[in-house]
C-alpha cells in the first residue's frame, strides 16, 4: 500500500479524495497497489466530512514522514505551494498538481529539482482539466517535430464569444450569466484577460519546445474589448471569434507564443468549438493535425487528471518519468510585433464620406478587404490589411488615425484551417 497526502480541499482536492476512495478497486489495480489517503491539508476545519480524521494544518507533517510518497498539491496560486511543492520534491517526495500558474511560472526549476531527486514532478491536469495533453504530447506524440499548438484554452471565454455569438448577447450580459452558472469566478479577471489561457499555452509551448517560456514573454490580450458589432463583421468575414493561445517554431530557431482574440475562419476544426468546451491543436511533422477536445474544466474530471498522475507516481516510485524542460533563454521567444499577420480593424470618420475613409486606408495598407454588416452606421467602416508585420500595421494604424479615420477595433486574423 502506498500512502499519499492532498495539499487543498477546495473543489478539485475534494474531488481527488472522492476518485481516489469511490474507485478504490479499480484504482489498486491499475497501481498494482493500493493508494491509501493519510493526510489533506487545510487550513479550514472539516468536522463534518468523511475525511475528517485524515485532516491536518500542518505541513510538516507531511514533508517529515517517510510513508508518504506521493503528494497531491491542489492549493493553487504560488503562496504556500512553490515553497511546499519545492519542499517535497527535495525530501524525495513524488508530487502531482492541476496548479497552472505553479507549472507556468515555476515548472523548469521544480522538474531539475524532482530530477536531481530522482523523483517526479507532474502536472497533467494543469492545462485541460479532464482533456489529457501533457502525457500524450510528452509520449504519444514524442516522435513528431511540433510545428505549432493552437488552442481555445478558456472555457469561460469561450462560452461568453458563444453566447455573443449565437444569441447576440453583449460581453456584459455574456460574462453575468457565466457568473451565474458557475463557469465564471466573481472576479473573472484571470480568464476575460486572457492569464489563464496564457499561463497554459506556457506550459504547452515549454513542452513542446523543450525550453522554458515565462507568461510575461507571452504577449497576451484579453477580450473585454470584443463587442457585438466585431462579432458581425467576423461573420461577413467567414468565421467566428476565438480566444487562441498559439505557438510556434519559426525558421530562425525562435518561437513564437501570443494569446489574443482572433478571427477563425469556418473550416478550422477550433471555429465549431462552442460553451465551456476546449480544444487544442497540435501540429505535428509527421501526424499533421491532433486535436483534443473536451470541457478544461470542472470538479471531478480534474480530480481524475490529477488521480491519473498519482497513479503514475505509484507505478513509477523507483524511476523517474521522463518529462523536463530547460530555463529560459533571453531571445528565445520571439518580439510578437514582428509576426506577419493580417488584422481586422473597425472605424469610425465623422464627417467623412465611407467610400472616403475607405480608400485612405487601402492606399495606407496597400489594398484592404471591406466588410459590411447590417445597420452599420455611415461613418463606421471595417476592413481586413493583408499580411504585414504587426509593427508595421500600427504605424500605419496610427496614419490613418492622424488622417481622420478613427480605429476603434483591431483583431489579429488566426492561420488556422
Amino acid at each position: 500500500m502506498v500512502e499519499v497526502a492532498i495539499m487543498g480541499f477546495g473543489v478539485v482536492g475534494s474531488g481527488v479524495a472522492e476518485v481516489l476512495t469511490s474507485h478504490q478497486e479499480s484504482i489498486a489495480r491499475r497501481a498494482k497497489q493500493e493508494i491509501h489517503i493519510k493526510y489533506i491539508l487545510d487550513i479550514r476545519d472539516f468536522a463534518d466530512s468523511p475525511y475528517a480524521s485524515k485532516f491536518t494544518k500542518s505541513f510538516e507533517t507531511i514533508l517529515n514522514d517517510p510513508e508518504i510518497k506521493v503528494v497531491a498539491e491542489v492549493i493553487g496560486g504560488l503562496n504556500p505551494s512553490y515553497d511546499y511543492v519545492k519542499q517535497l520534491l527535495q525530501n524525495g517526495k513524488s508530487v502531482v498538481t492541476s496548479n497552472k500558474e505553479l507549472v507556468a511560472q515555476k515548472g523548469a526549476e521544480l522538474l531539475k529539482i524532482a530530477q536531481d531527486n530522482n523523483v517526479n514532478f507532474l502536472f497533467e491536469a494543469s492545462v485541460g482539466g479532464g482533456i489529457p495533453i501533457i502525457r500524450p504530447m510528452n509520449q504519444c506524440l514524442a516522435a513528431n517535430d511540433v510545428i505549432e499548438i493552437a488552442g481555445i484554452l478558456n472555457g469561460t471565454t469561450n462560452f461568453i464569444l458563444t453566447k455573443m455569438i449565437r444569441e447576440q448577447m453583449t460581453f456584459d450580459d455574456a460574462l453575468s450569466m457565466a457568473q451565474r452558472l458557475g463557469y465564471a469566478e466573481r472576479n473573472p479577471a484571470a480568464d476575460i484577460e486572457g492569464l489563464d489561457a496564457c499561463r497554459k499555452i506556457c506550459i504547452l509551448a515549454s513542452l513542446a519546445y523543450g525550453r522554458h517560456v515565462y507568461p510575461d514573454q507571452v504577449h497576451t490580450q484579453g477580450i473585454t474589448n470584443i463587442t457585438l458589432e466585431d462579432v458581425a463583421y467576423a461573420e461577413d468575414w467567414g468565421g467566428v471569434i476565438k480566444l487562441i493561445g498559439q505557438a510556434k517554431k519559426l525558421e530562425n530557431g525562435q518561437i513564437q507564443v501570443v494569446v489574443a482574440p482572433m478571427f477563425v475562419g469556418r473550416e478550422s476544426q477550433l471555429a465549431g468549438v462552442d460553451d465551456v468546451f476546449n480544444a487544442i491543436l497540435v501540429r505535428g511533422d509527421a501526424t499533421g493535425d491532433v486535436v483534443f477536445y473536451g470541457k478544461g474544466a470542472g470538479k471531478l474530471p480534474t480530480a481524475s487528471a490529477v488521480v491519473a498522475d498519482i497513479i503514475d507516481c505509484v507505478k513509477h516510485t523507483e524511476k523517474r518519468i521522463y518529462l523536463y524542460w530547460a530555463d529560459a533563454q533571453e531571445g528565445y521567444v520571439s518580439d510578437y510585433e514582428e509576426s506577419v499577420i493580417p488584422v481586422y480593424m473597425r472605424a469610425t470618420a465623422p464627417g467623412m464620406d465611407d467610400e472616403t475613409a475607405v480608400g485612405i486606408a487601402d492606399e495606407l495598407f496597400g489594398g484592404v478587404r471591406r466588410l459590411y454588416r447590417d445597420n452599420a452606421p455611415r461613418e463606421e467602416i471595417a476592413f481586413v490589411t493583408k499580411e504585414l508585420p504587426l509593427r508595421e500595421i500600427k504605424r500605419l494604424r496610427d496614419e490613418l488615425e492622424h488622417r481622420g479615420v478613427s480605429v476603434i477595433s483591431m483583431v489579429r486574423i488566426s492561420d488556422l484551417t
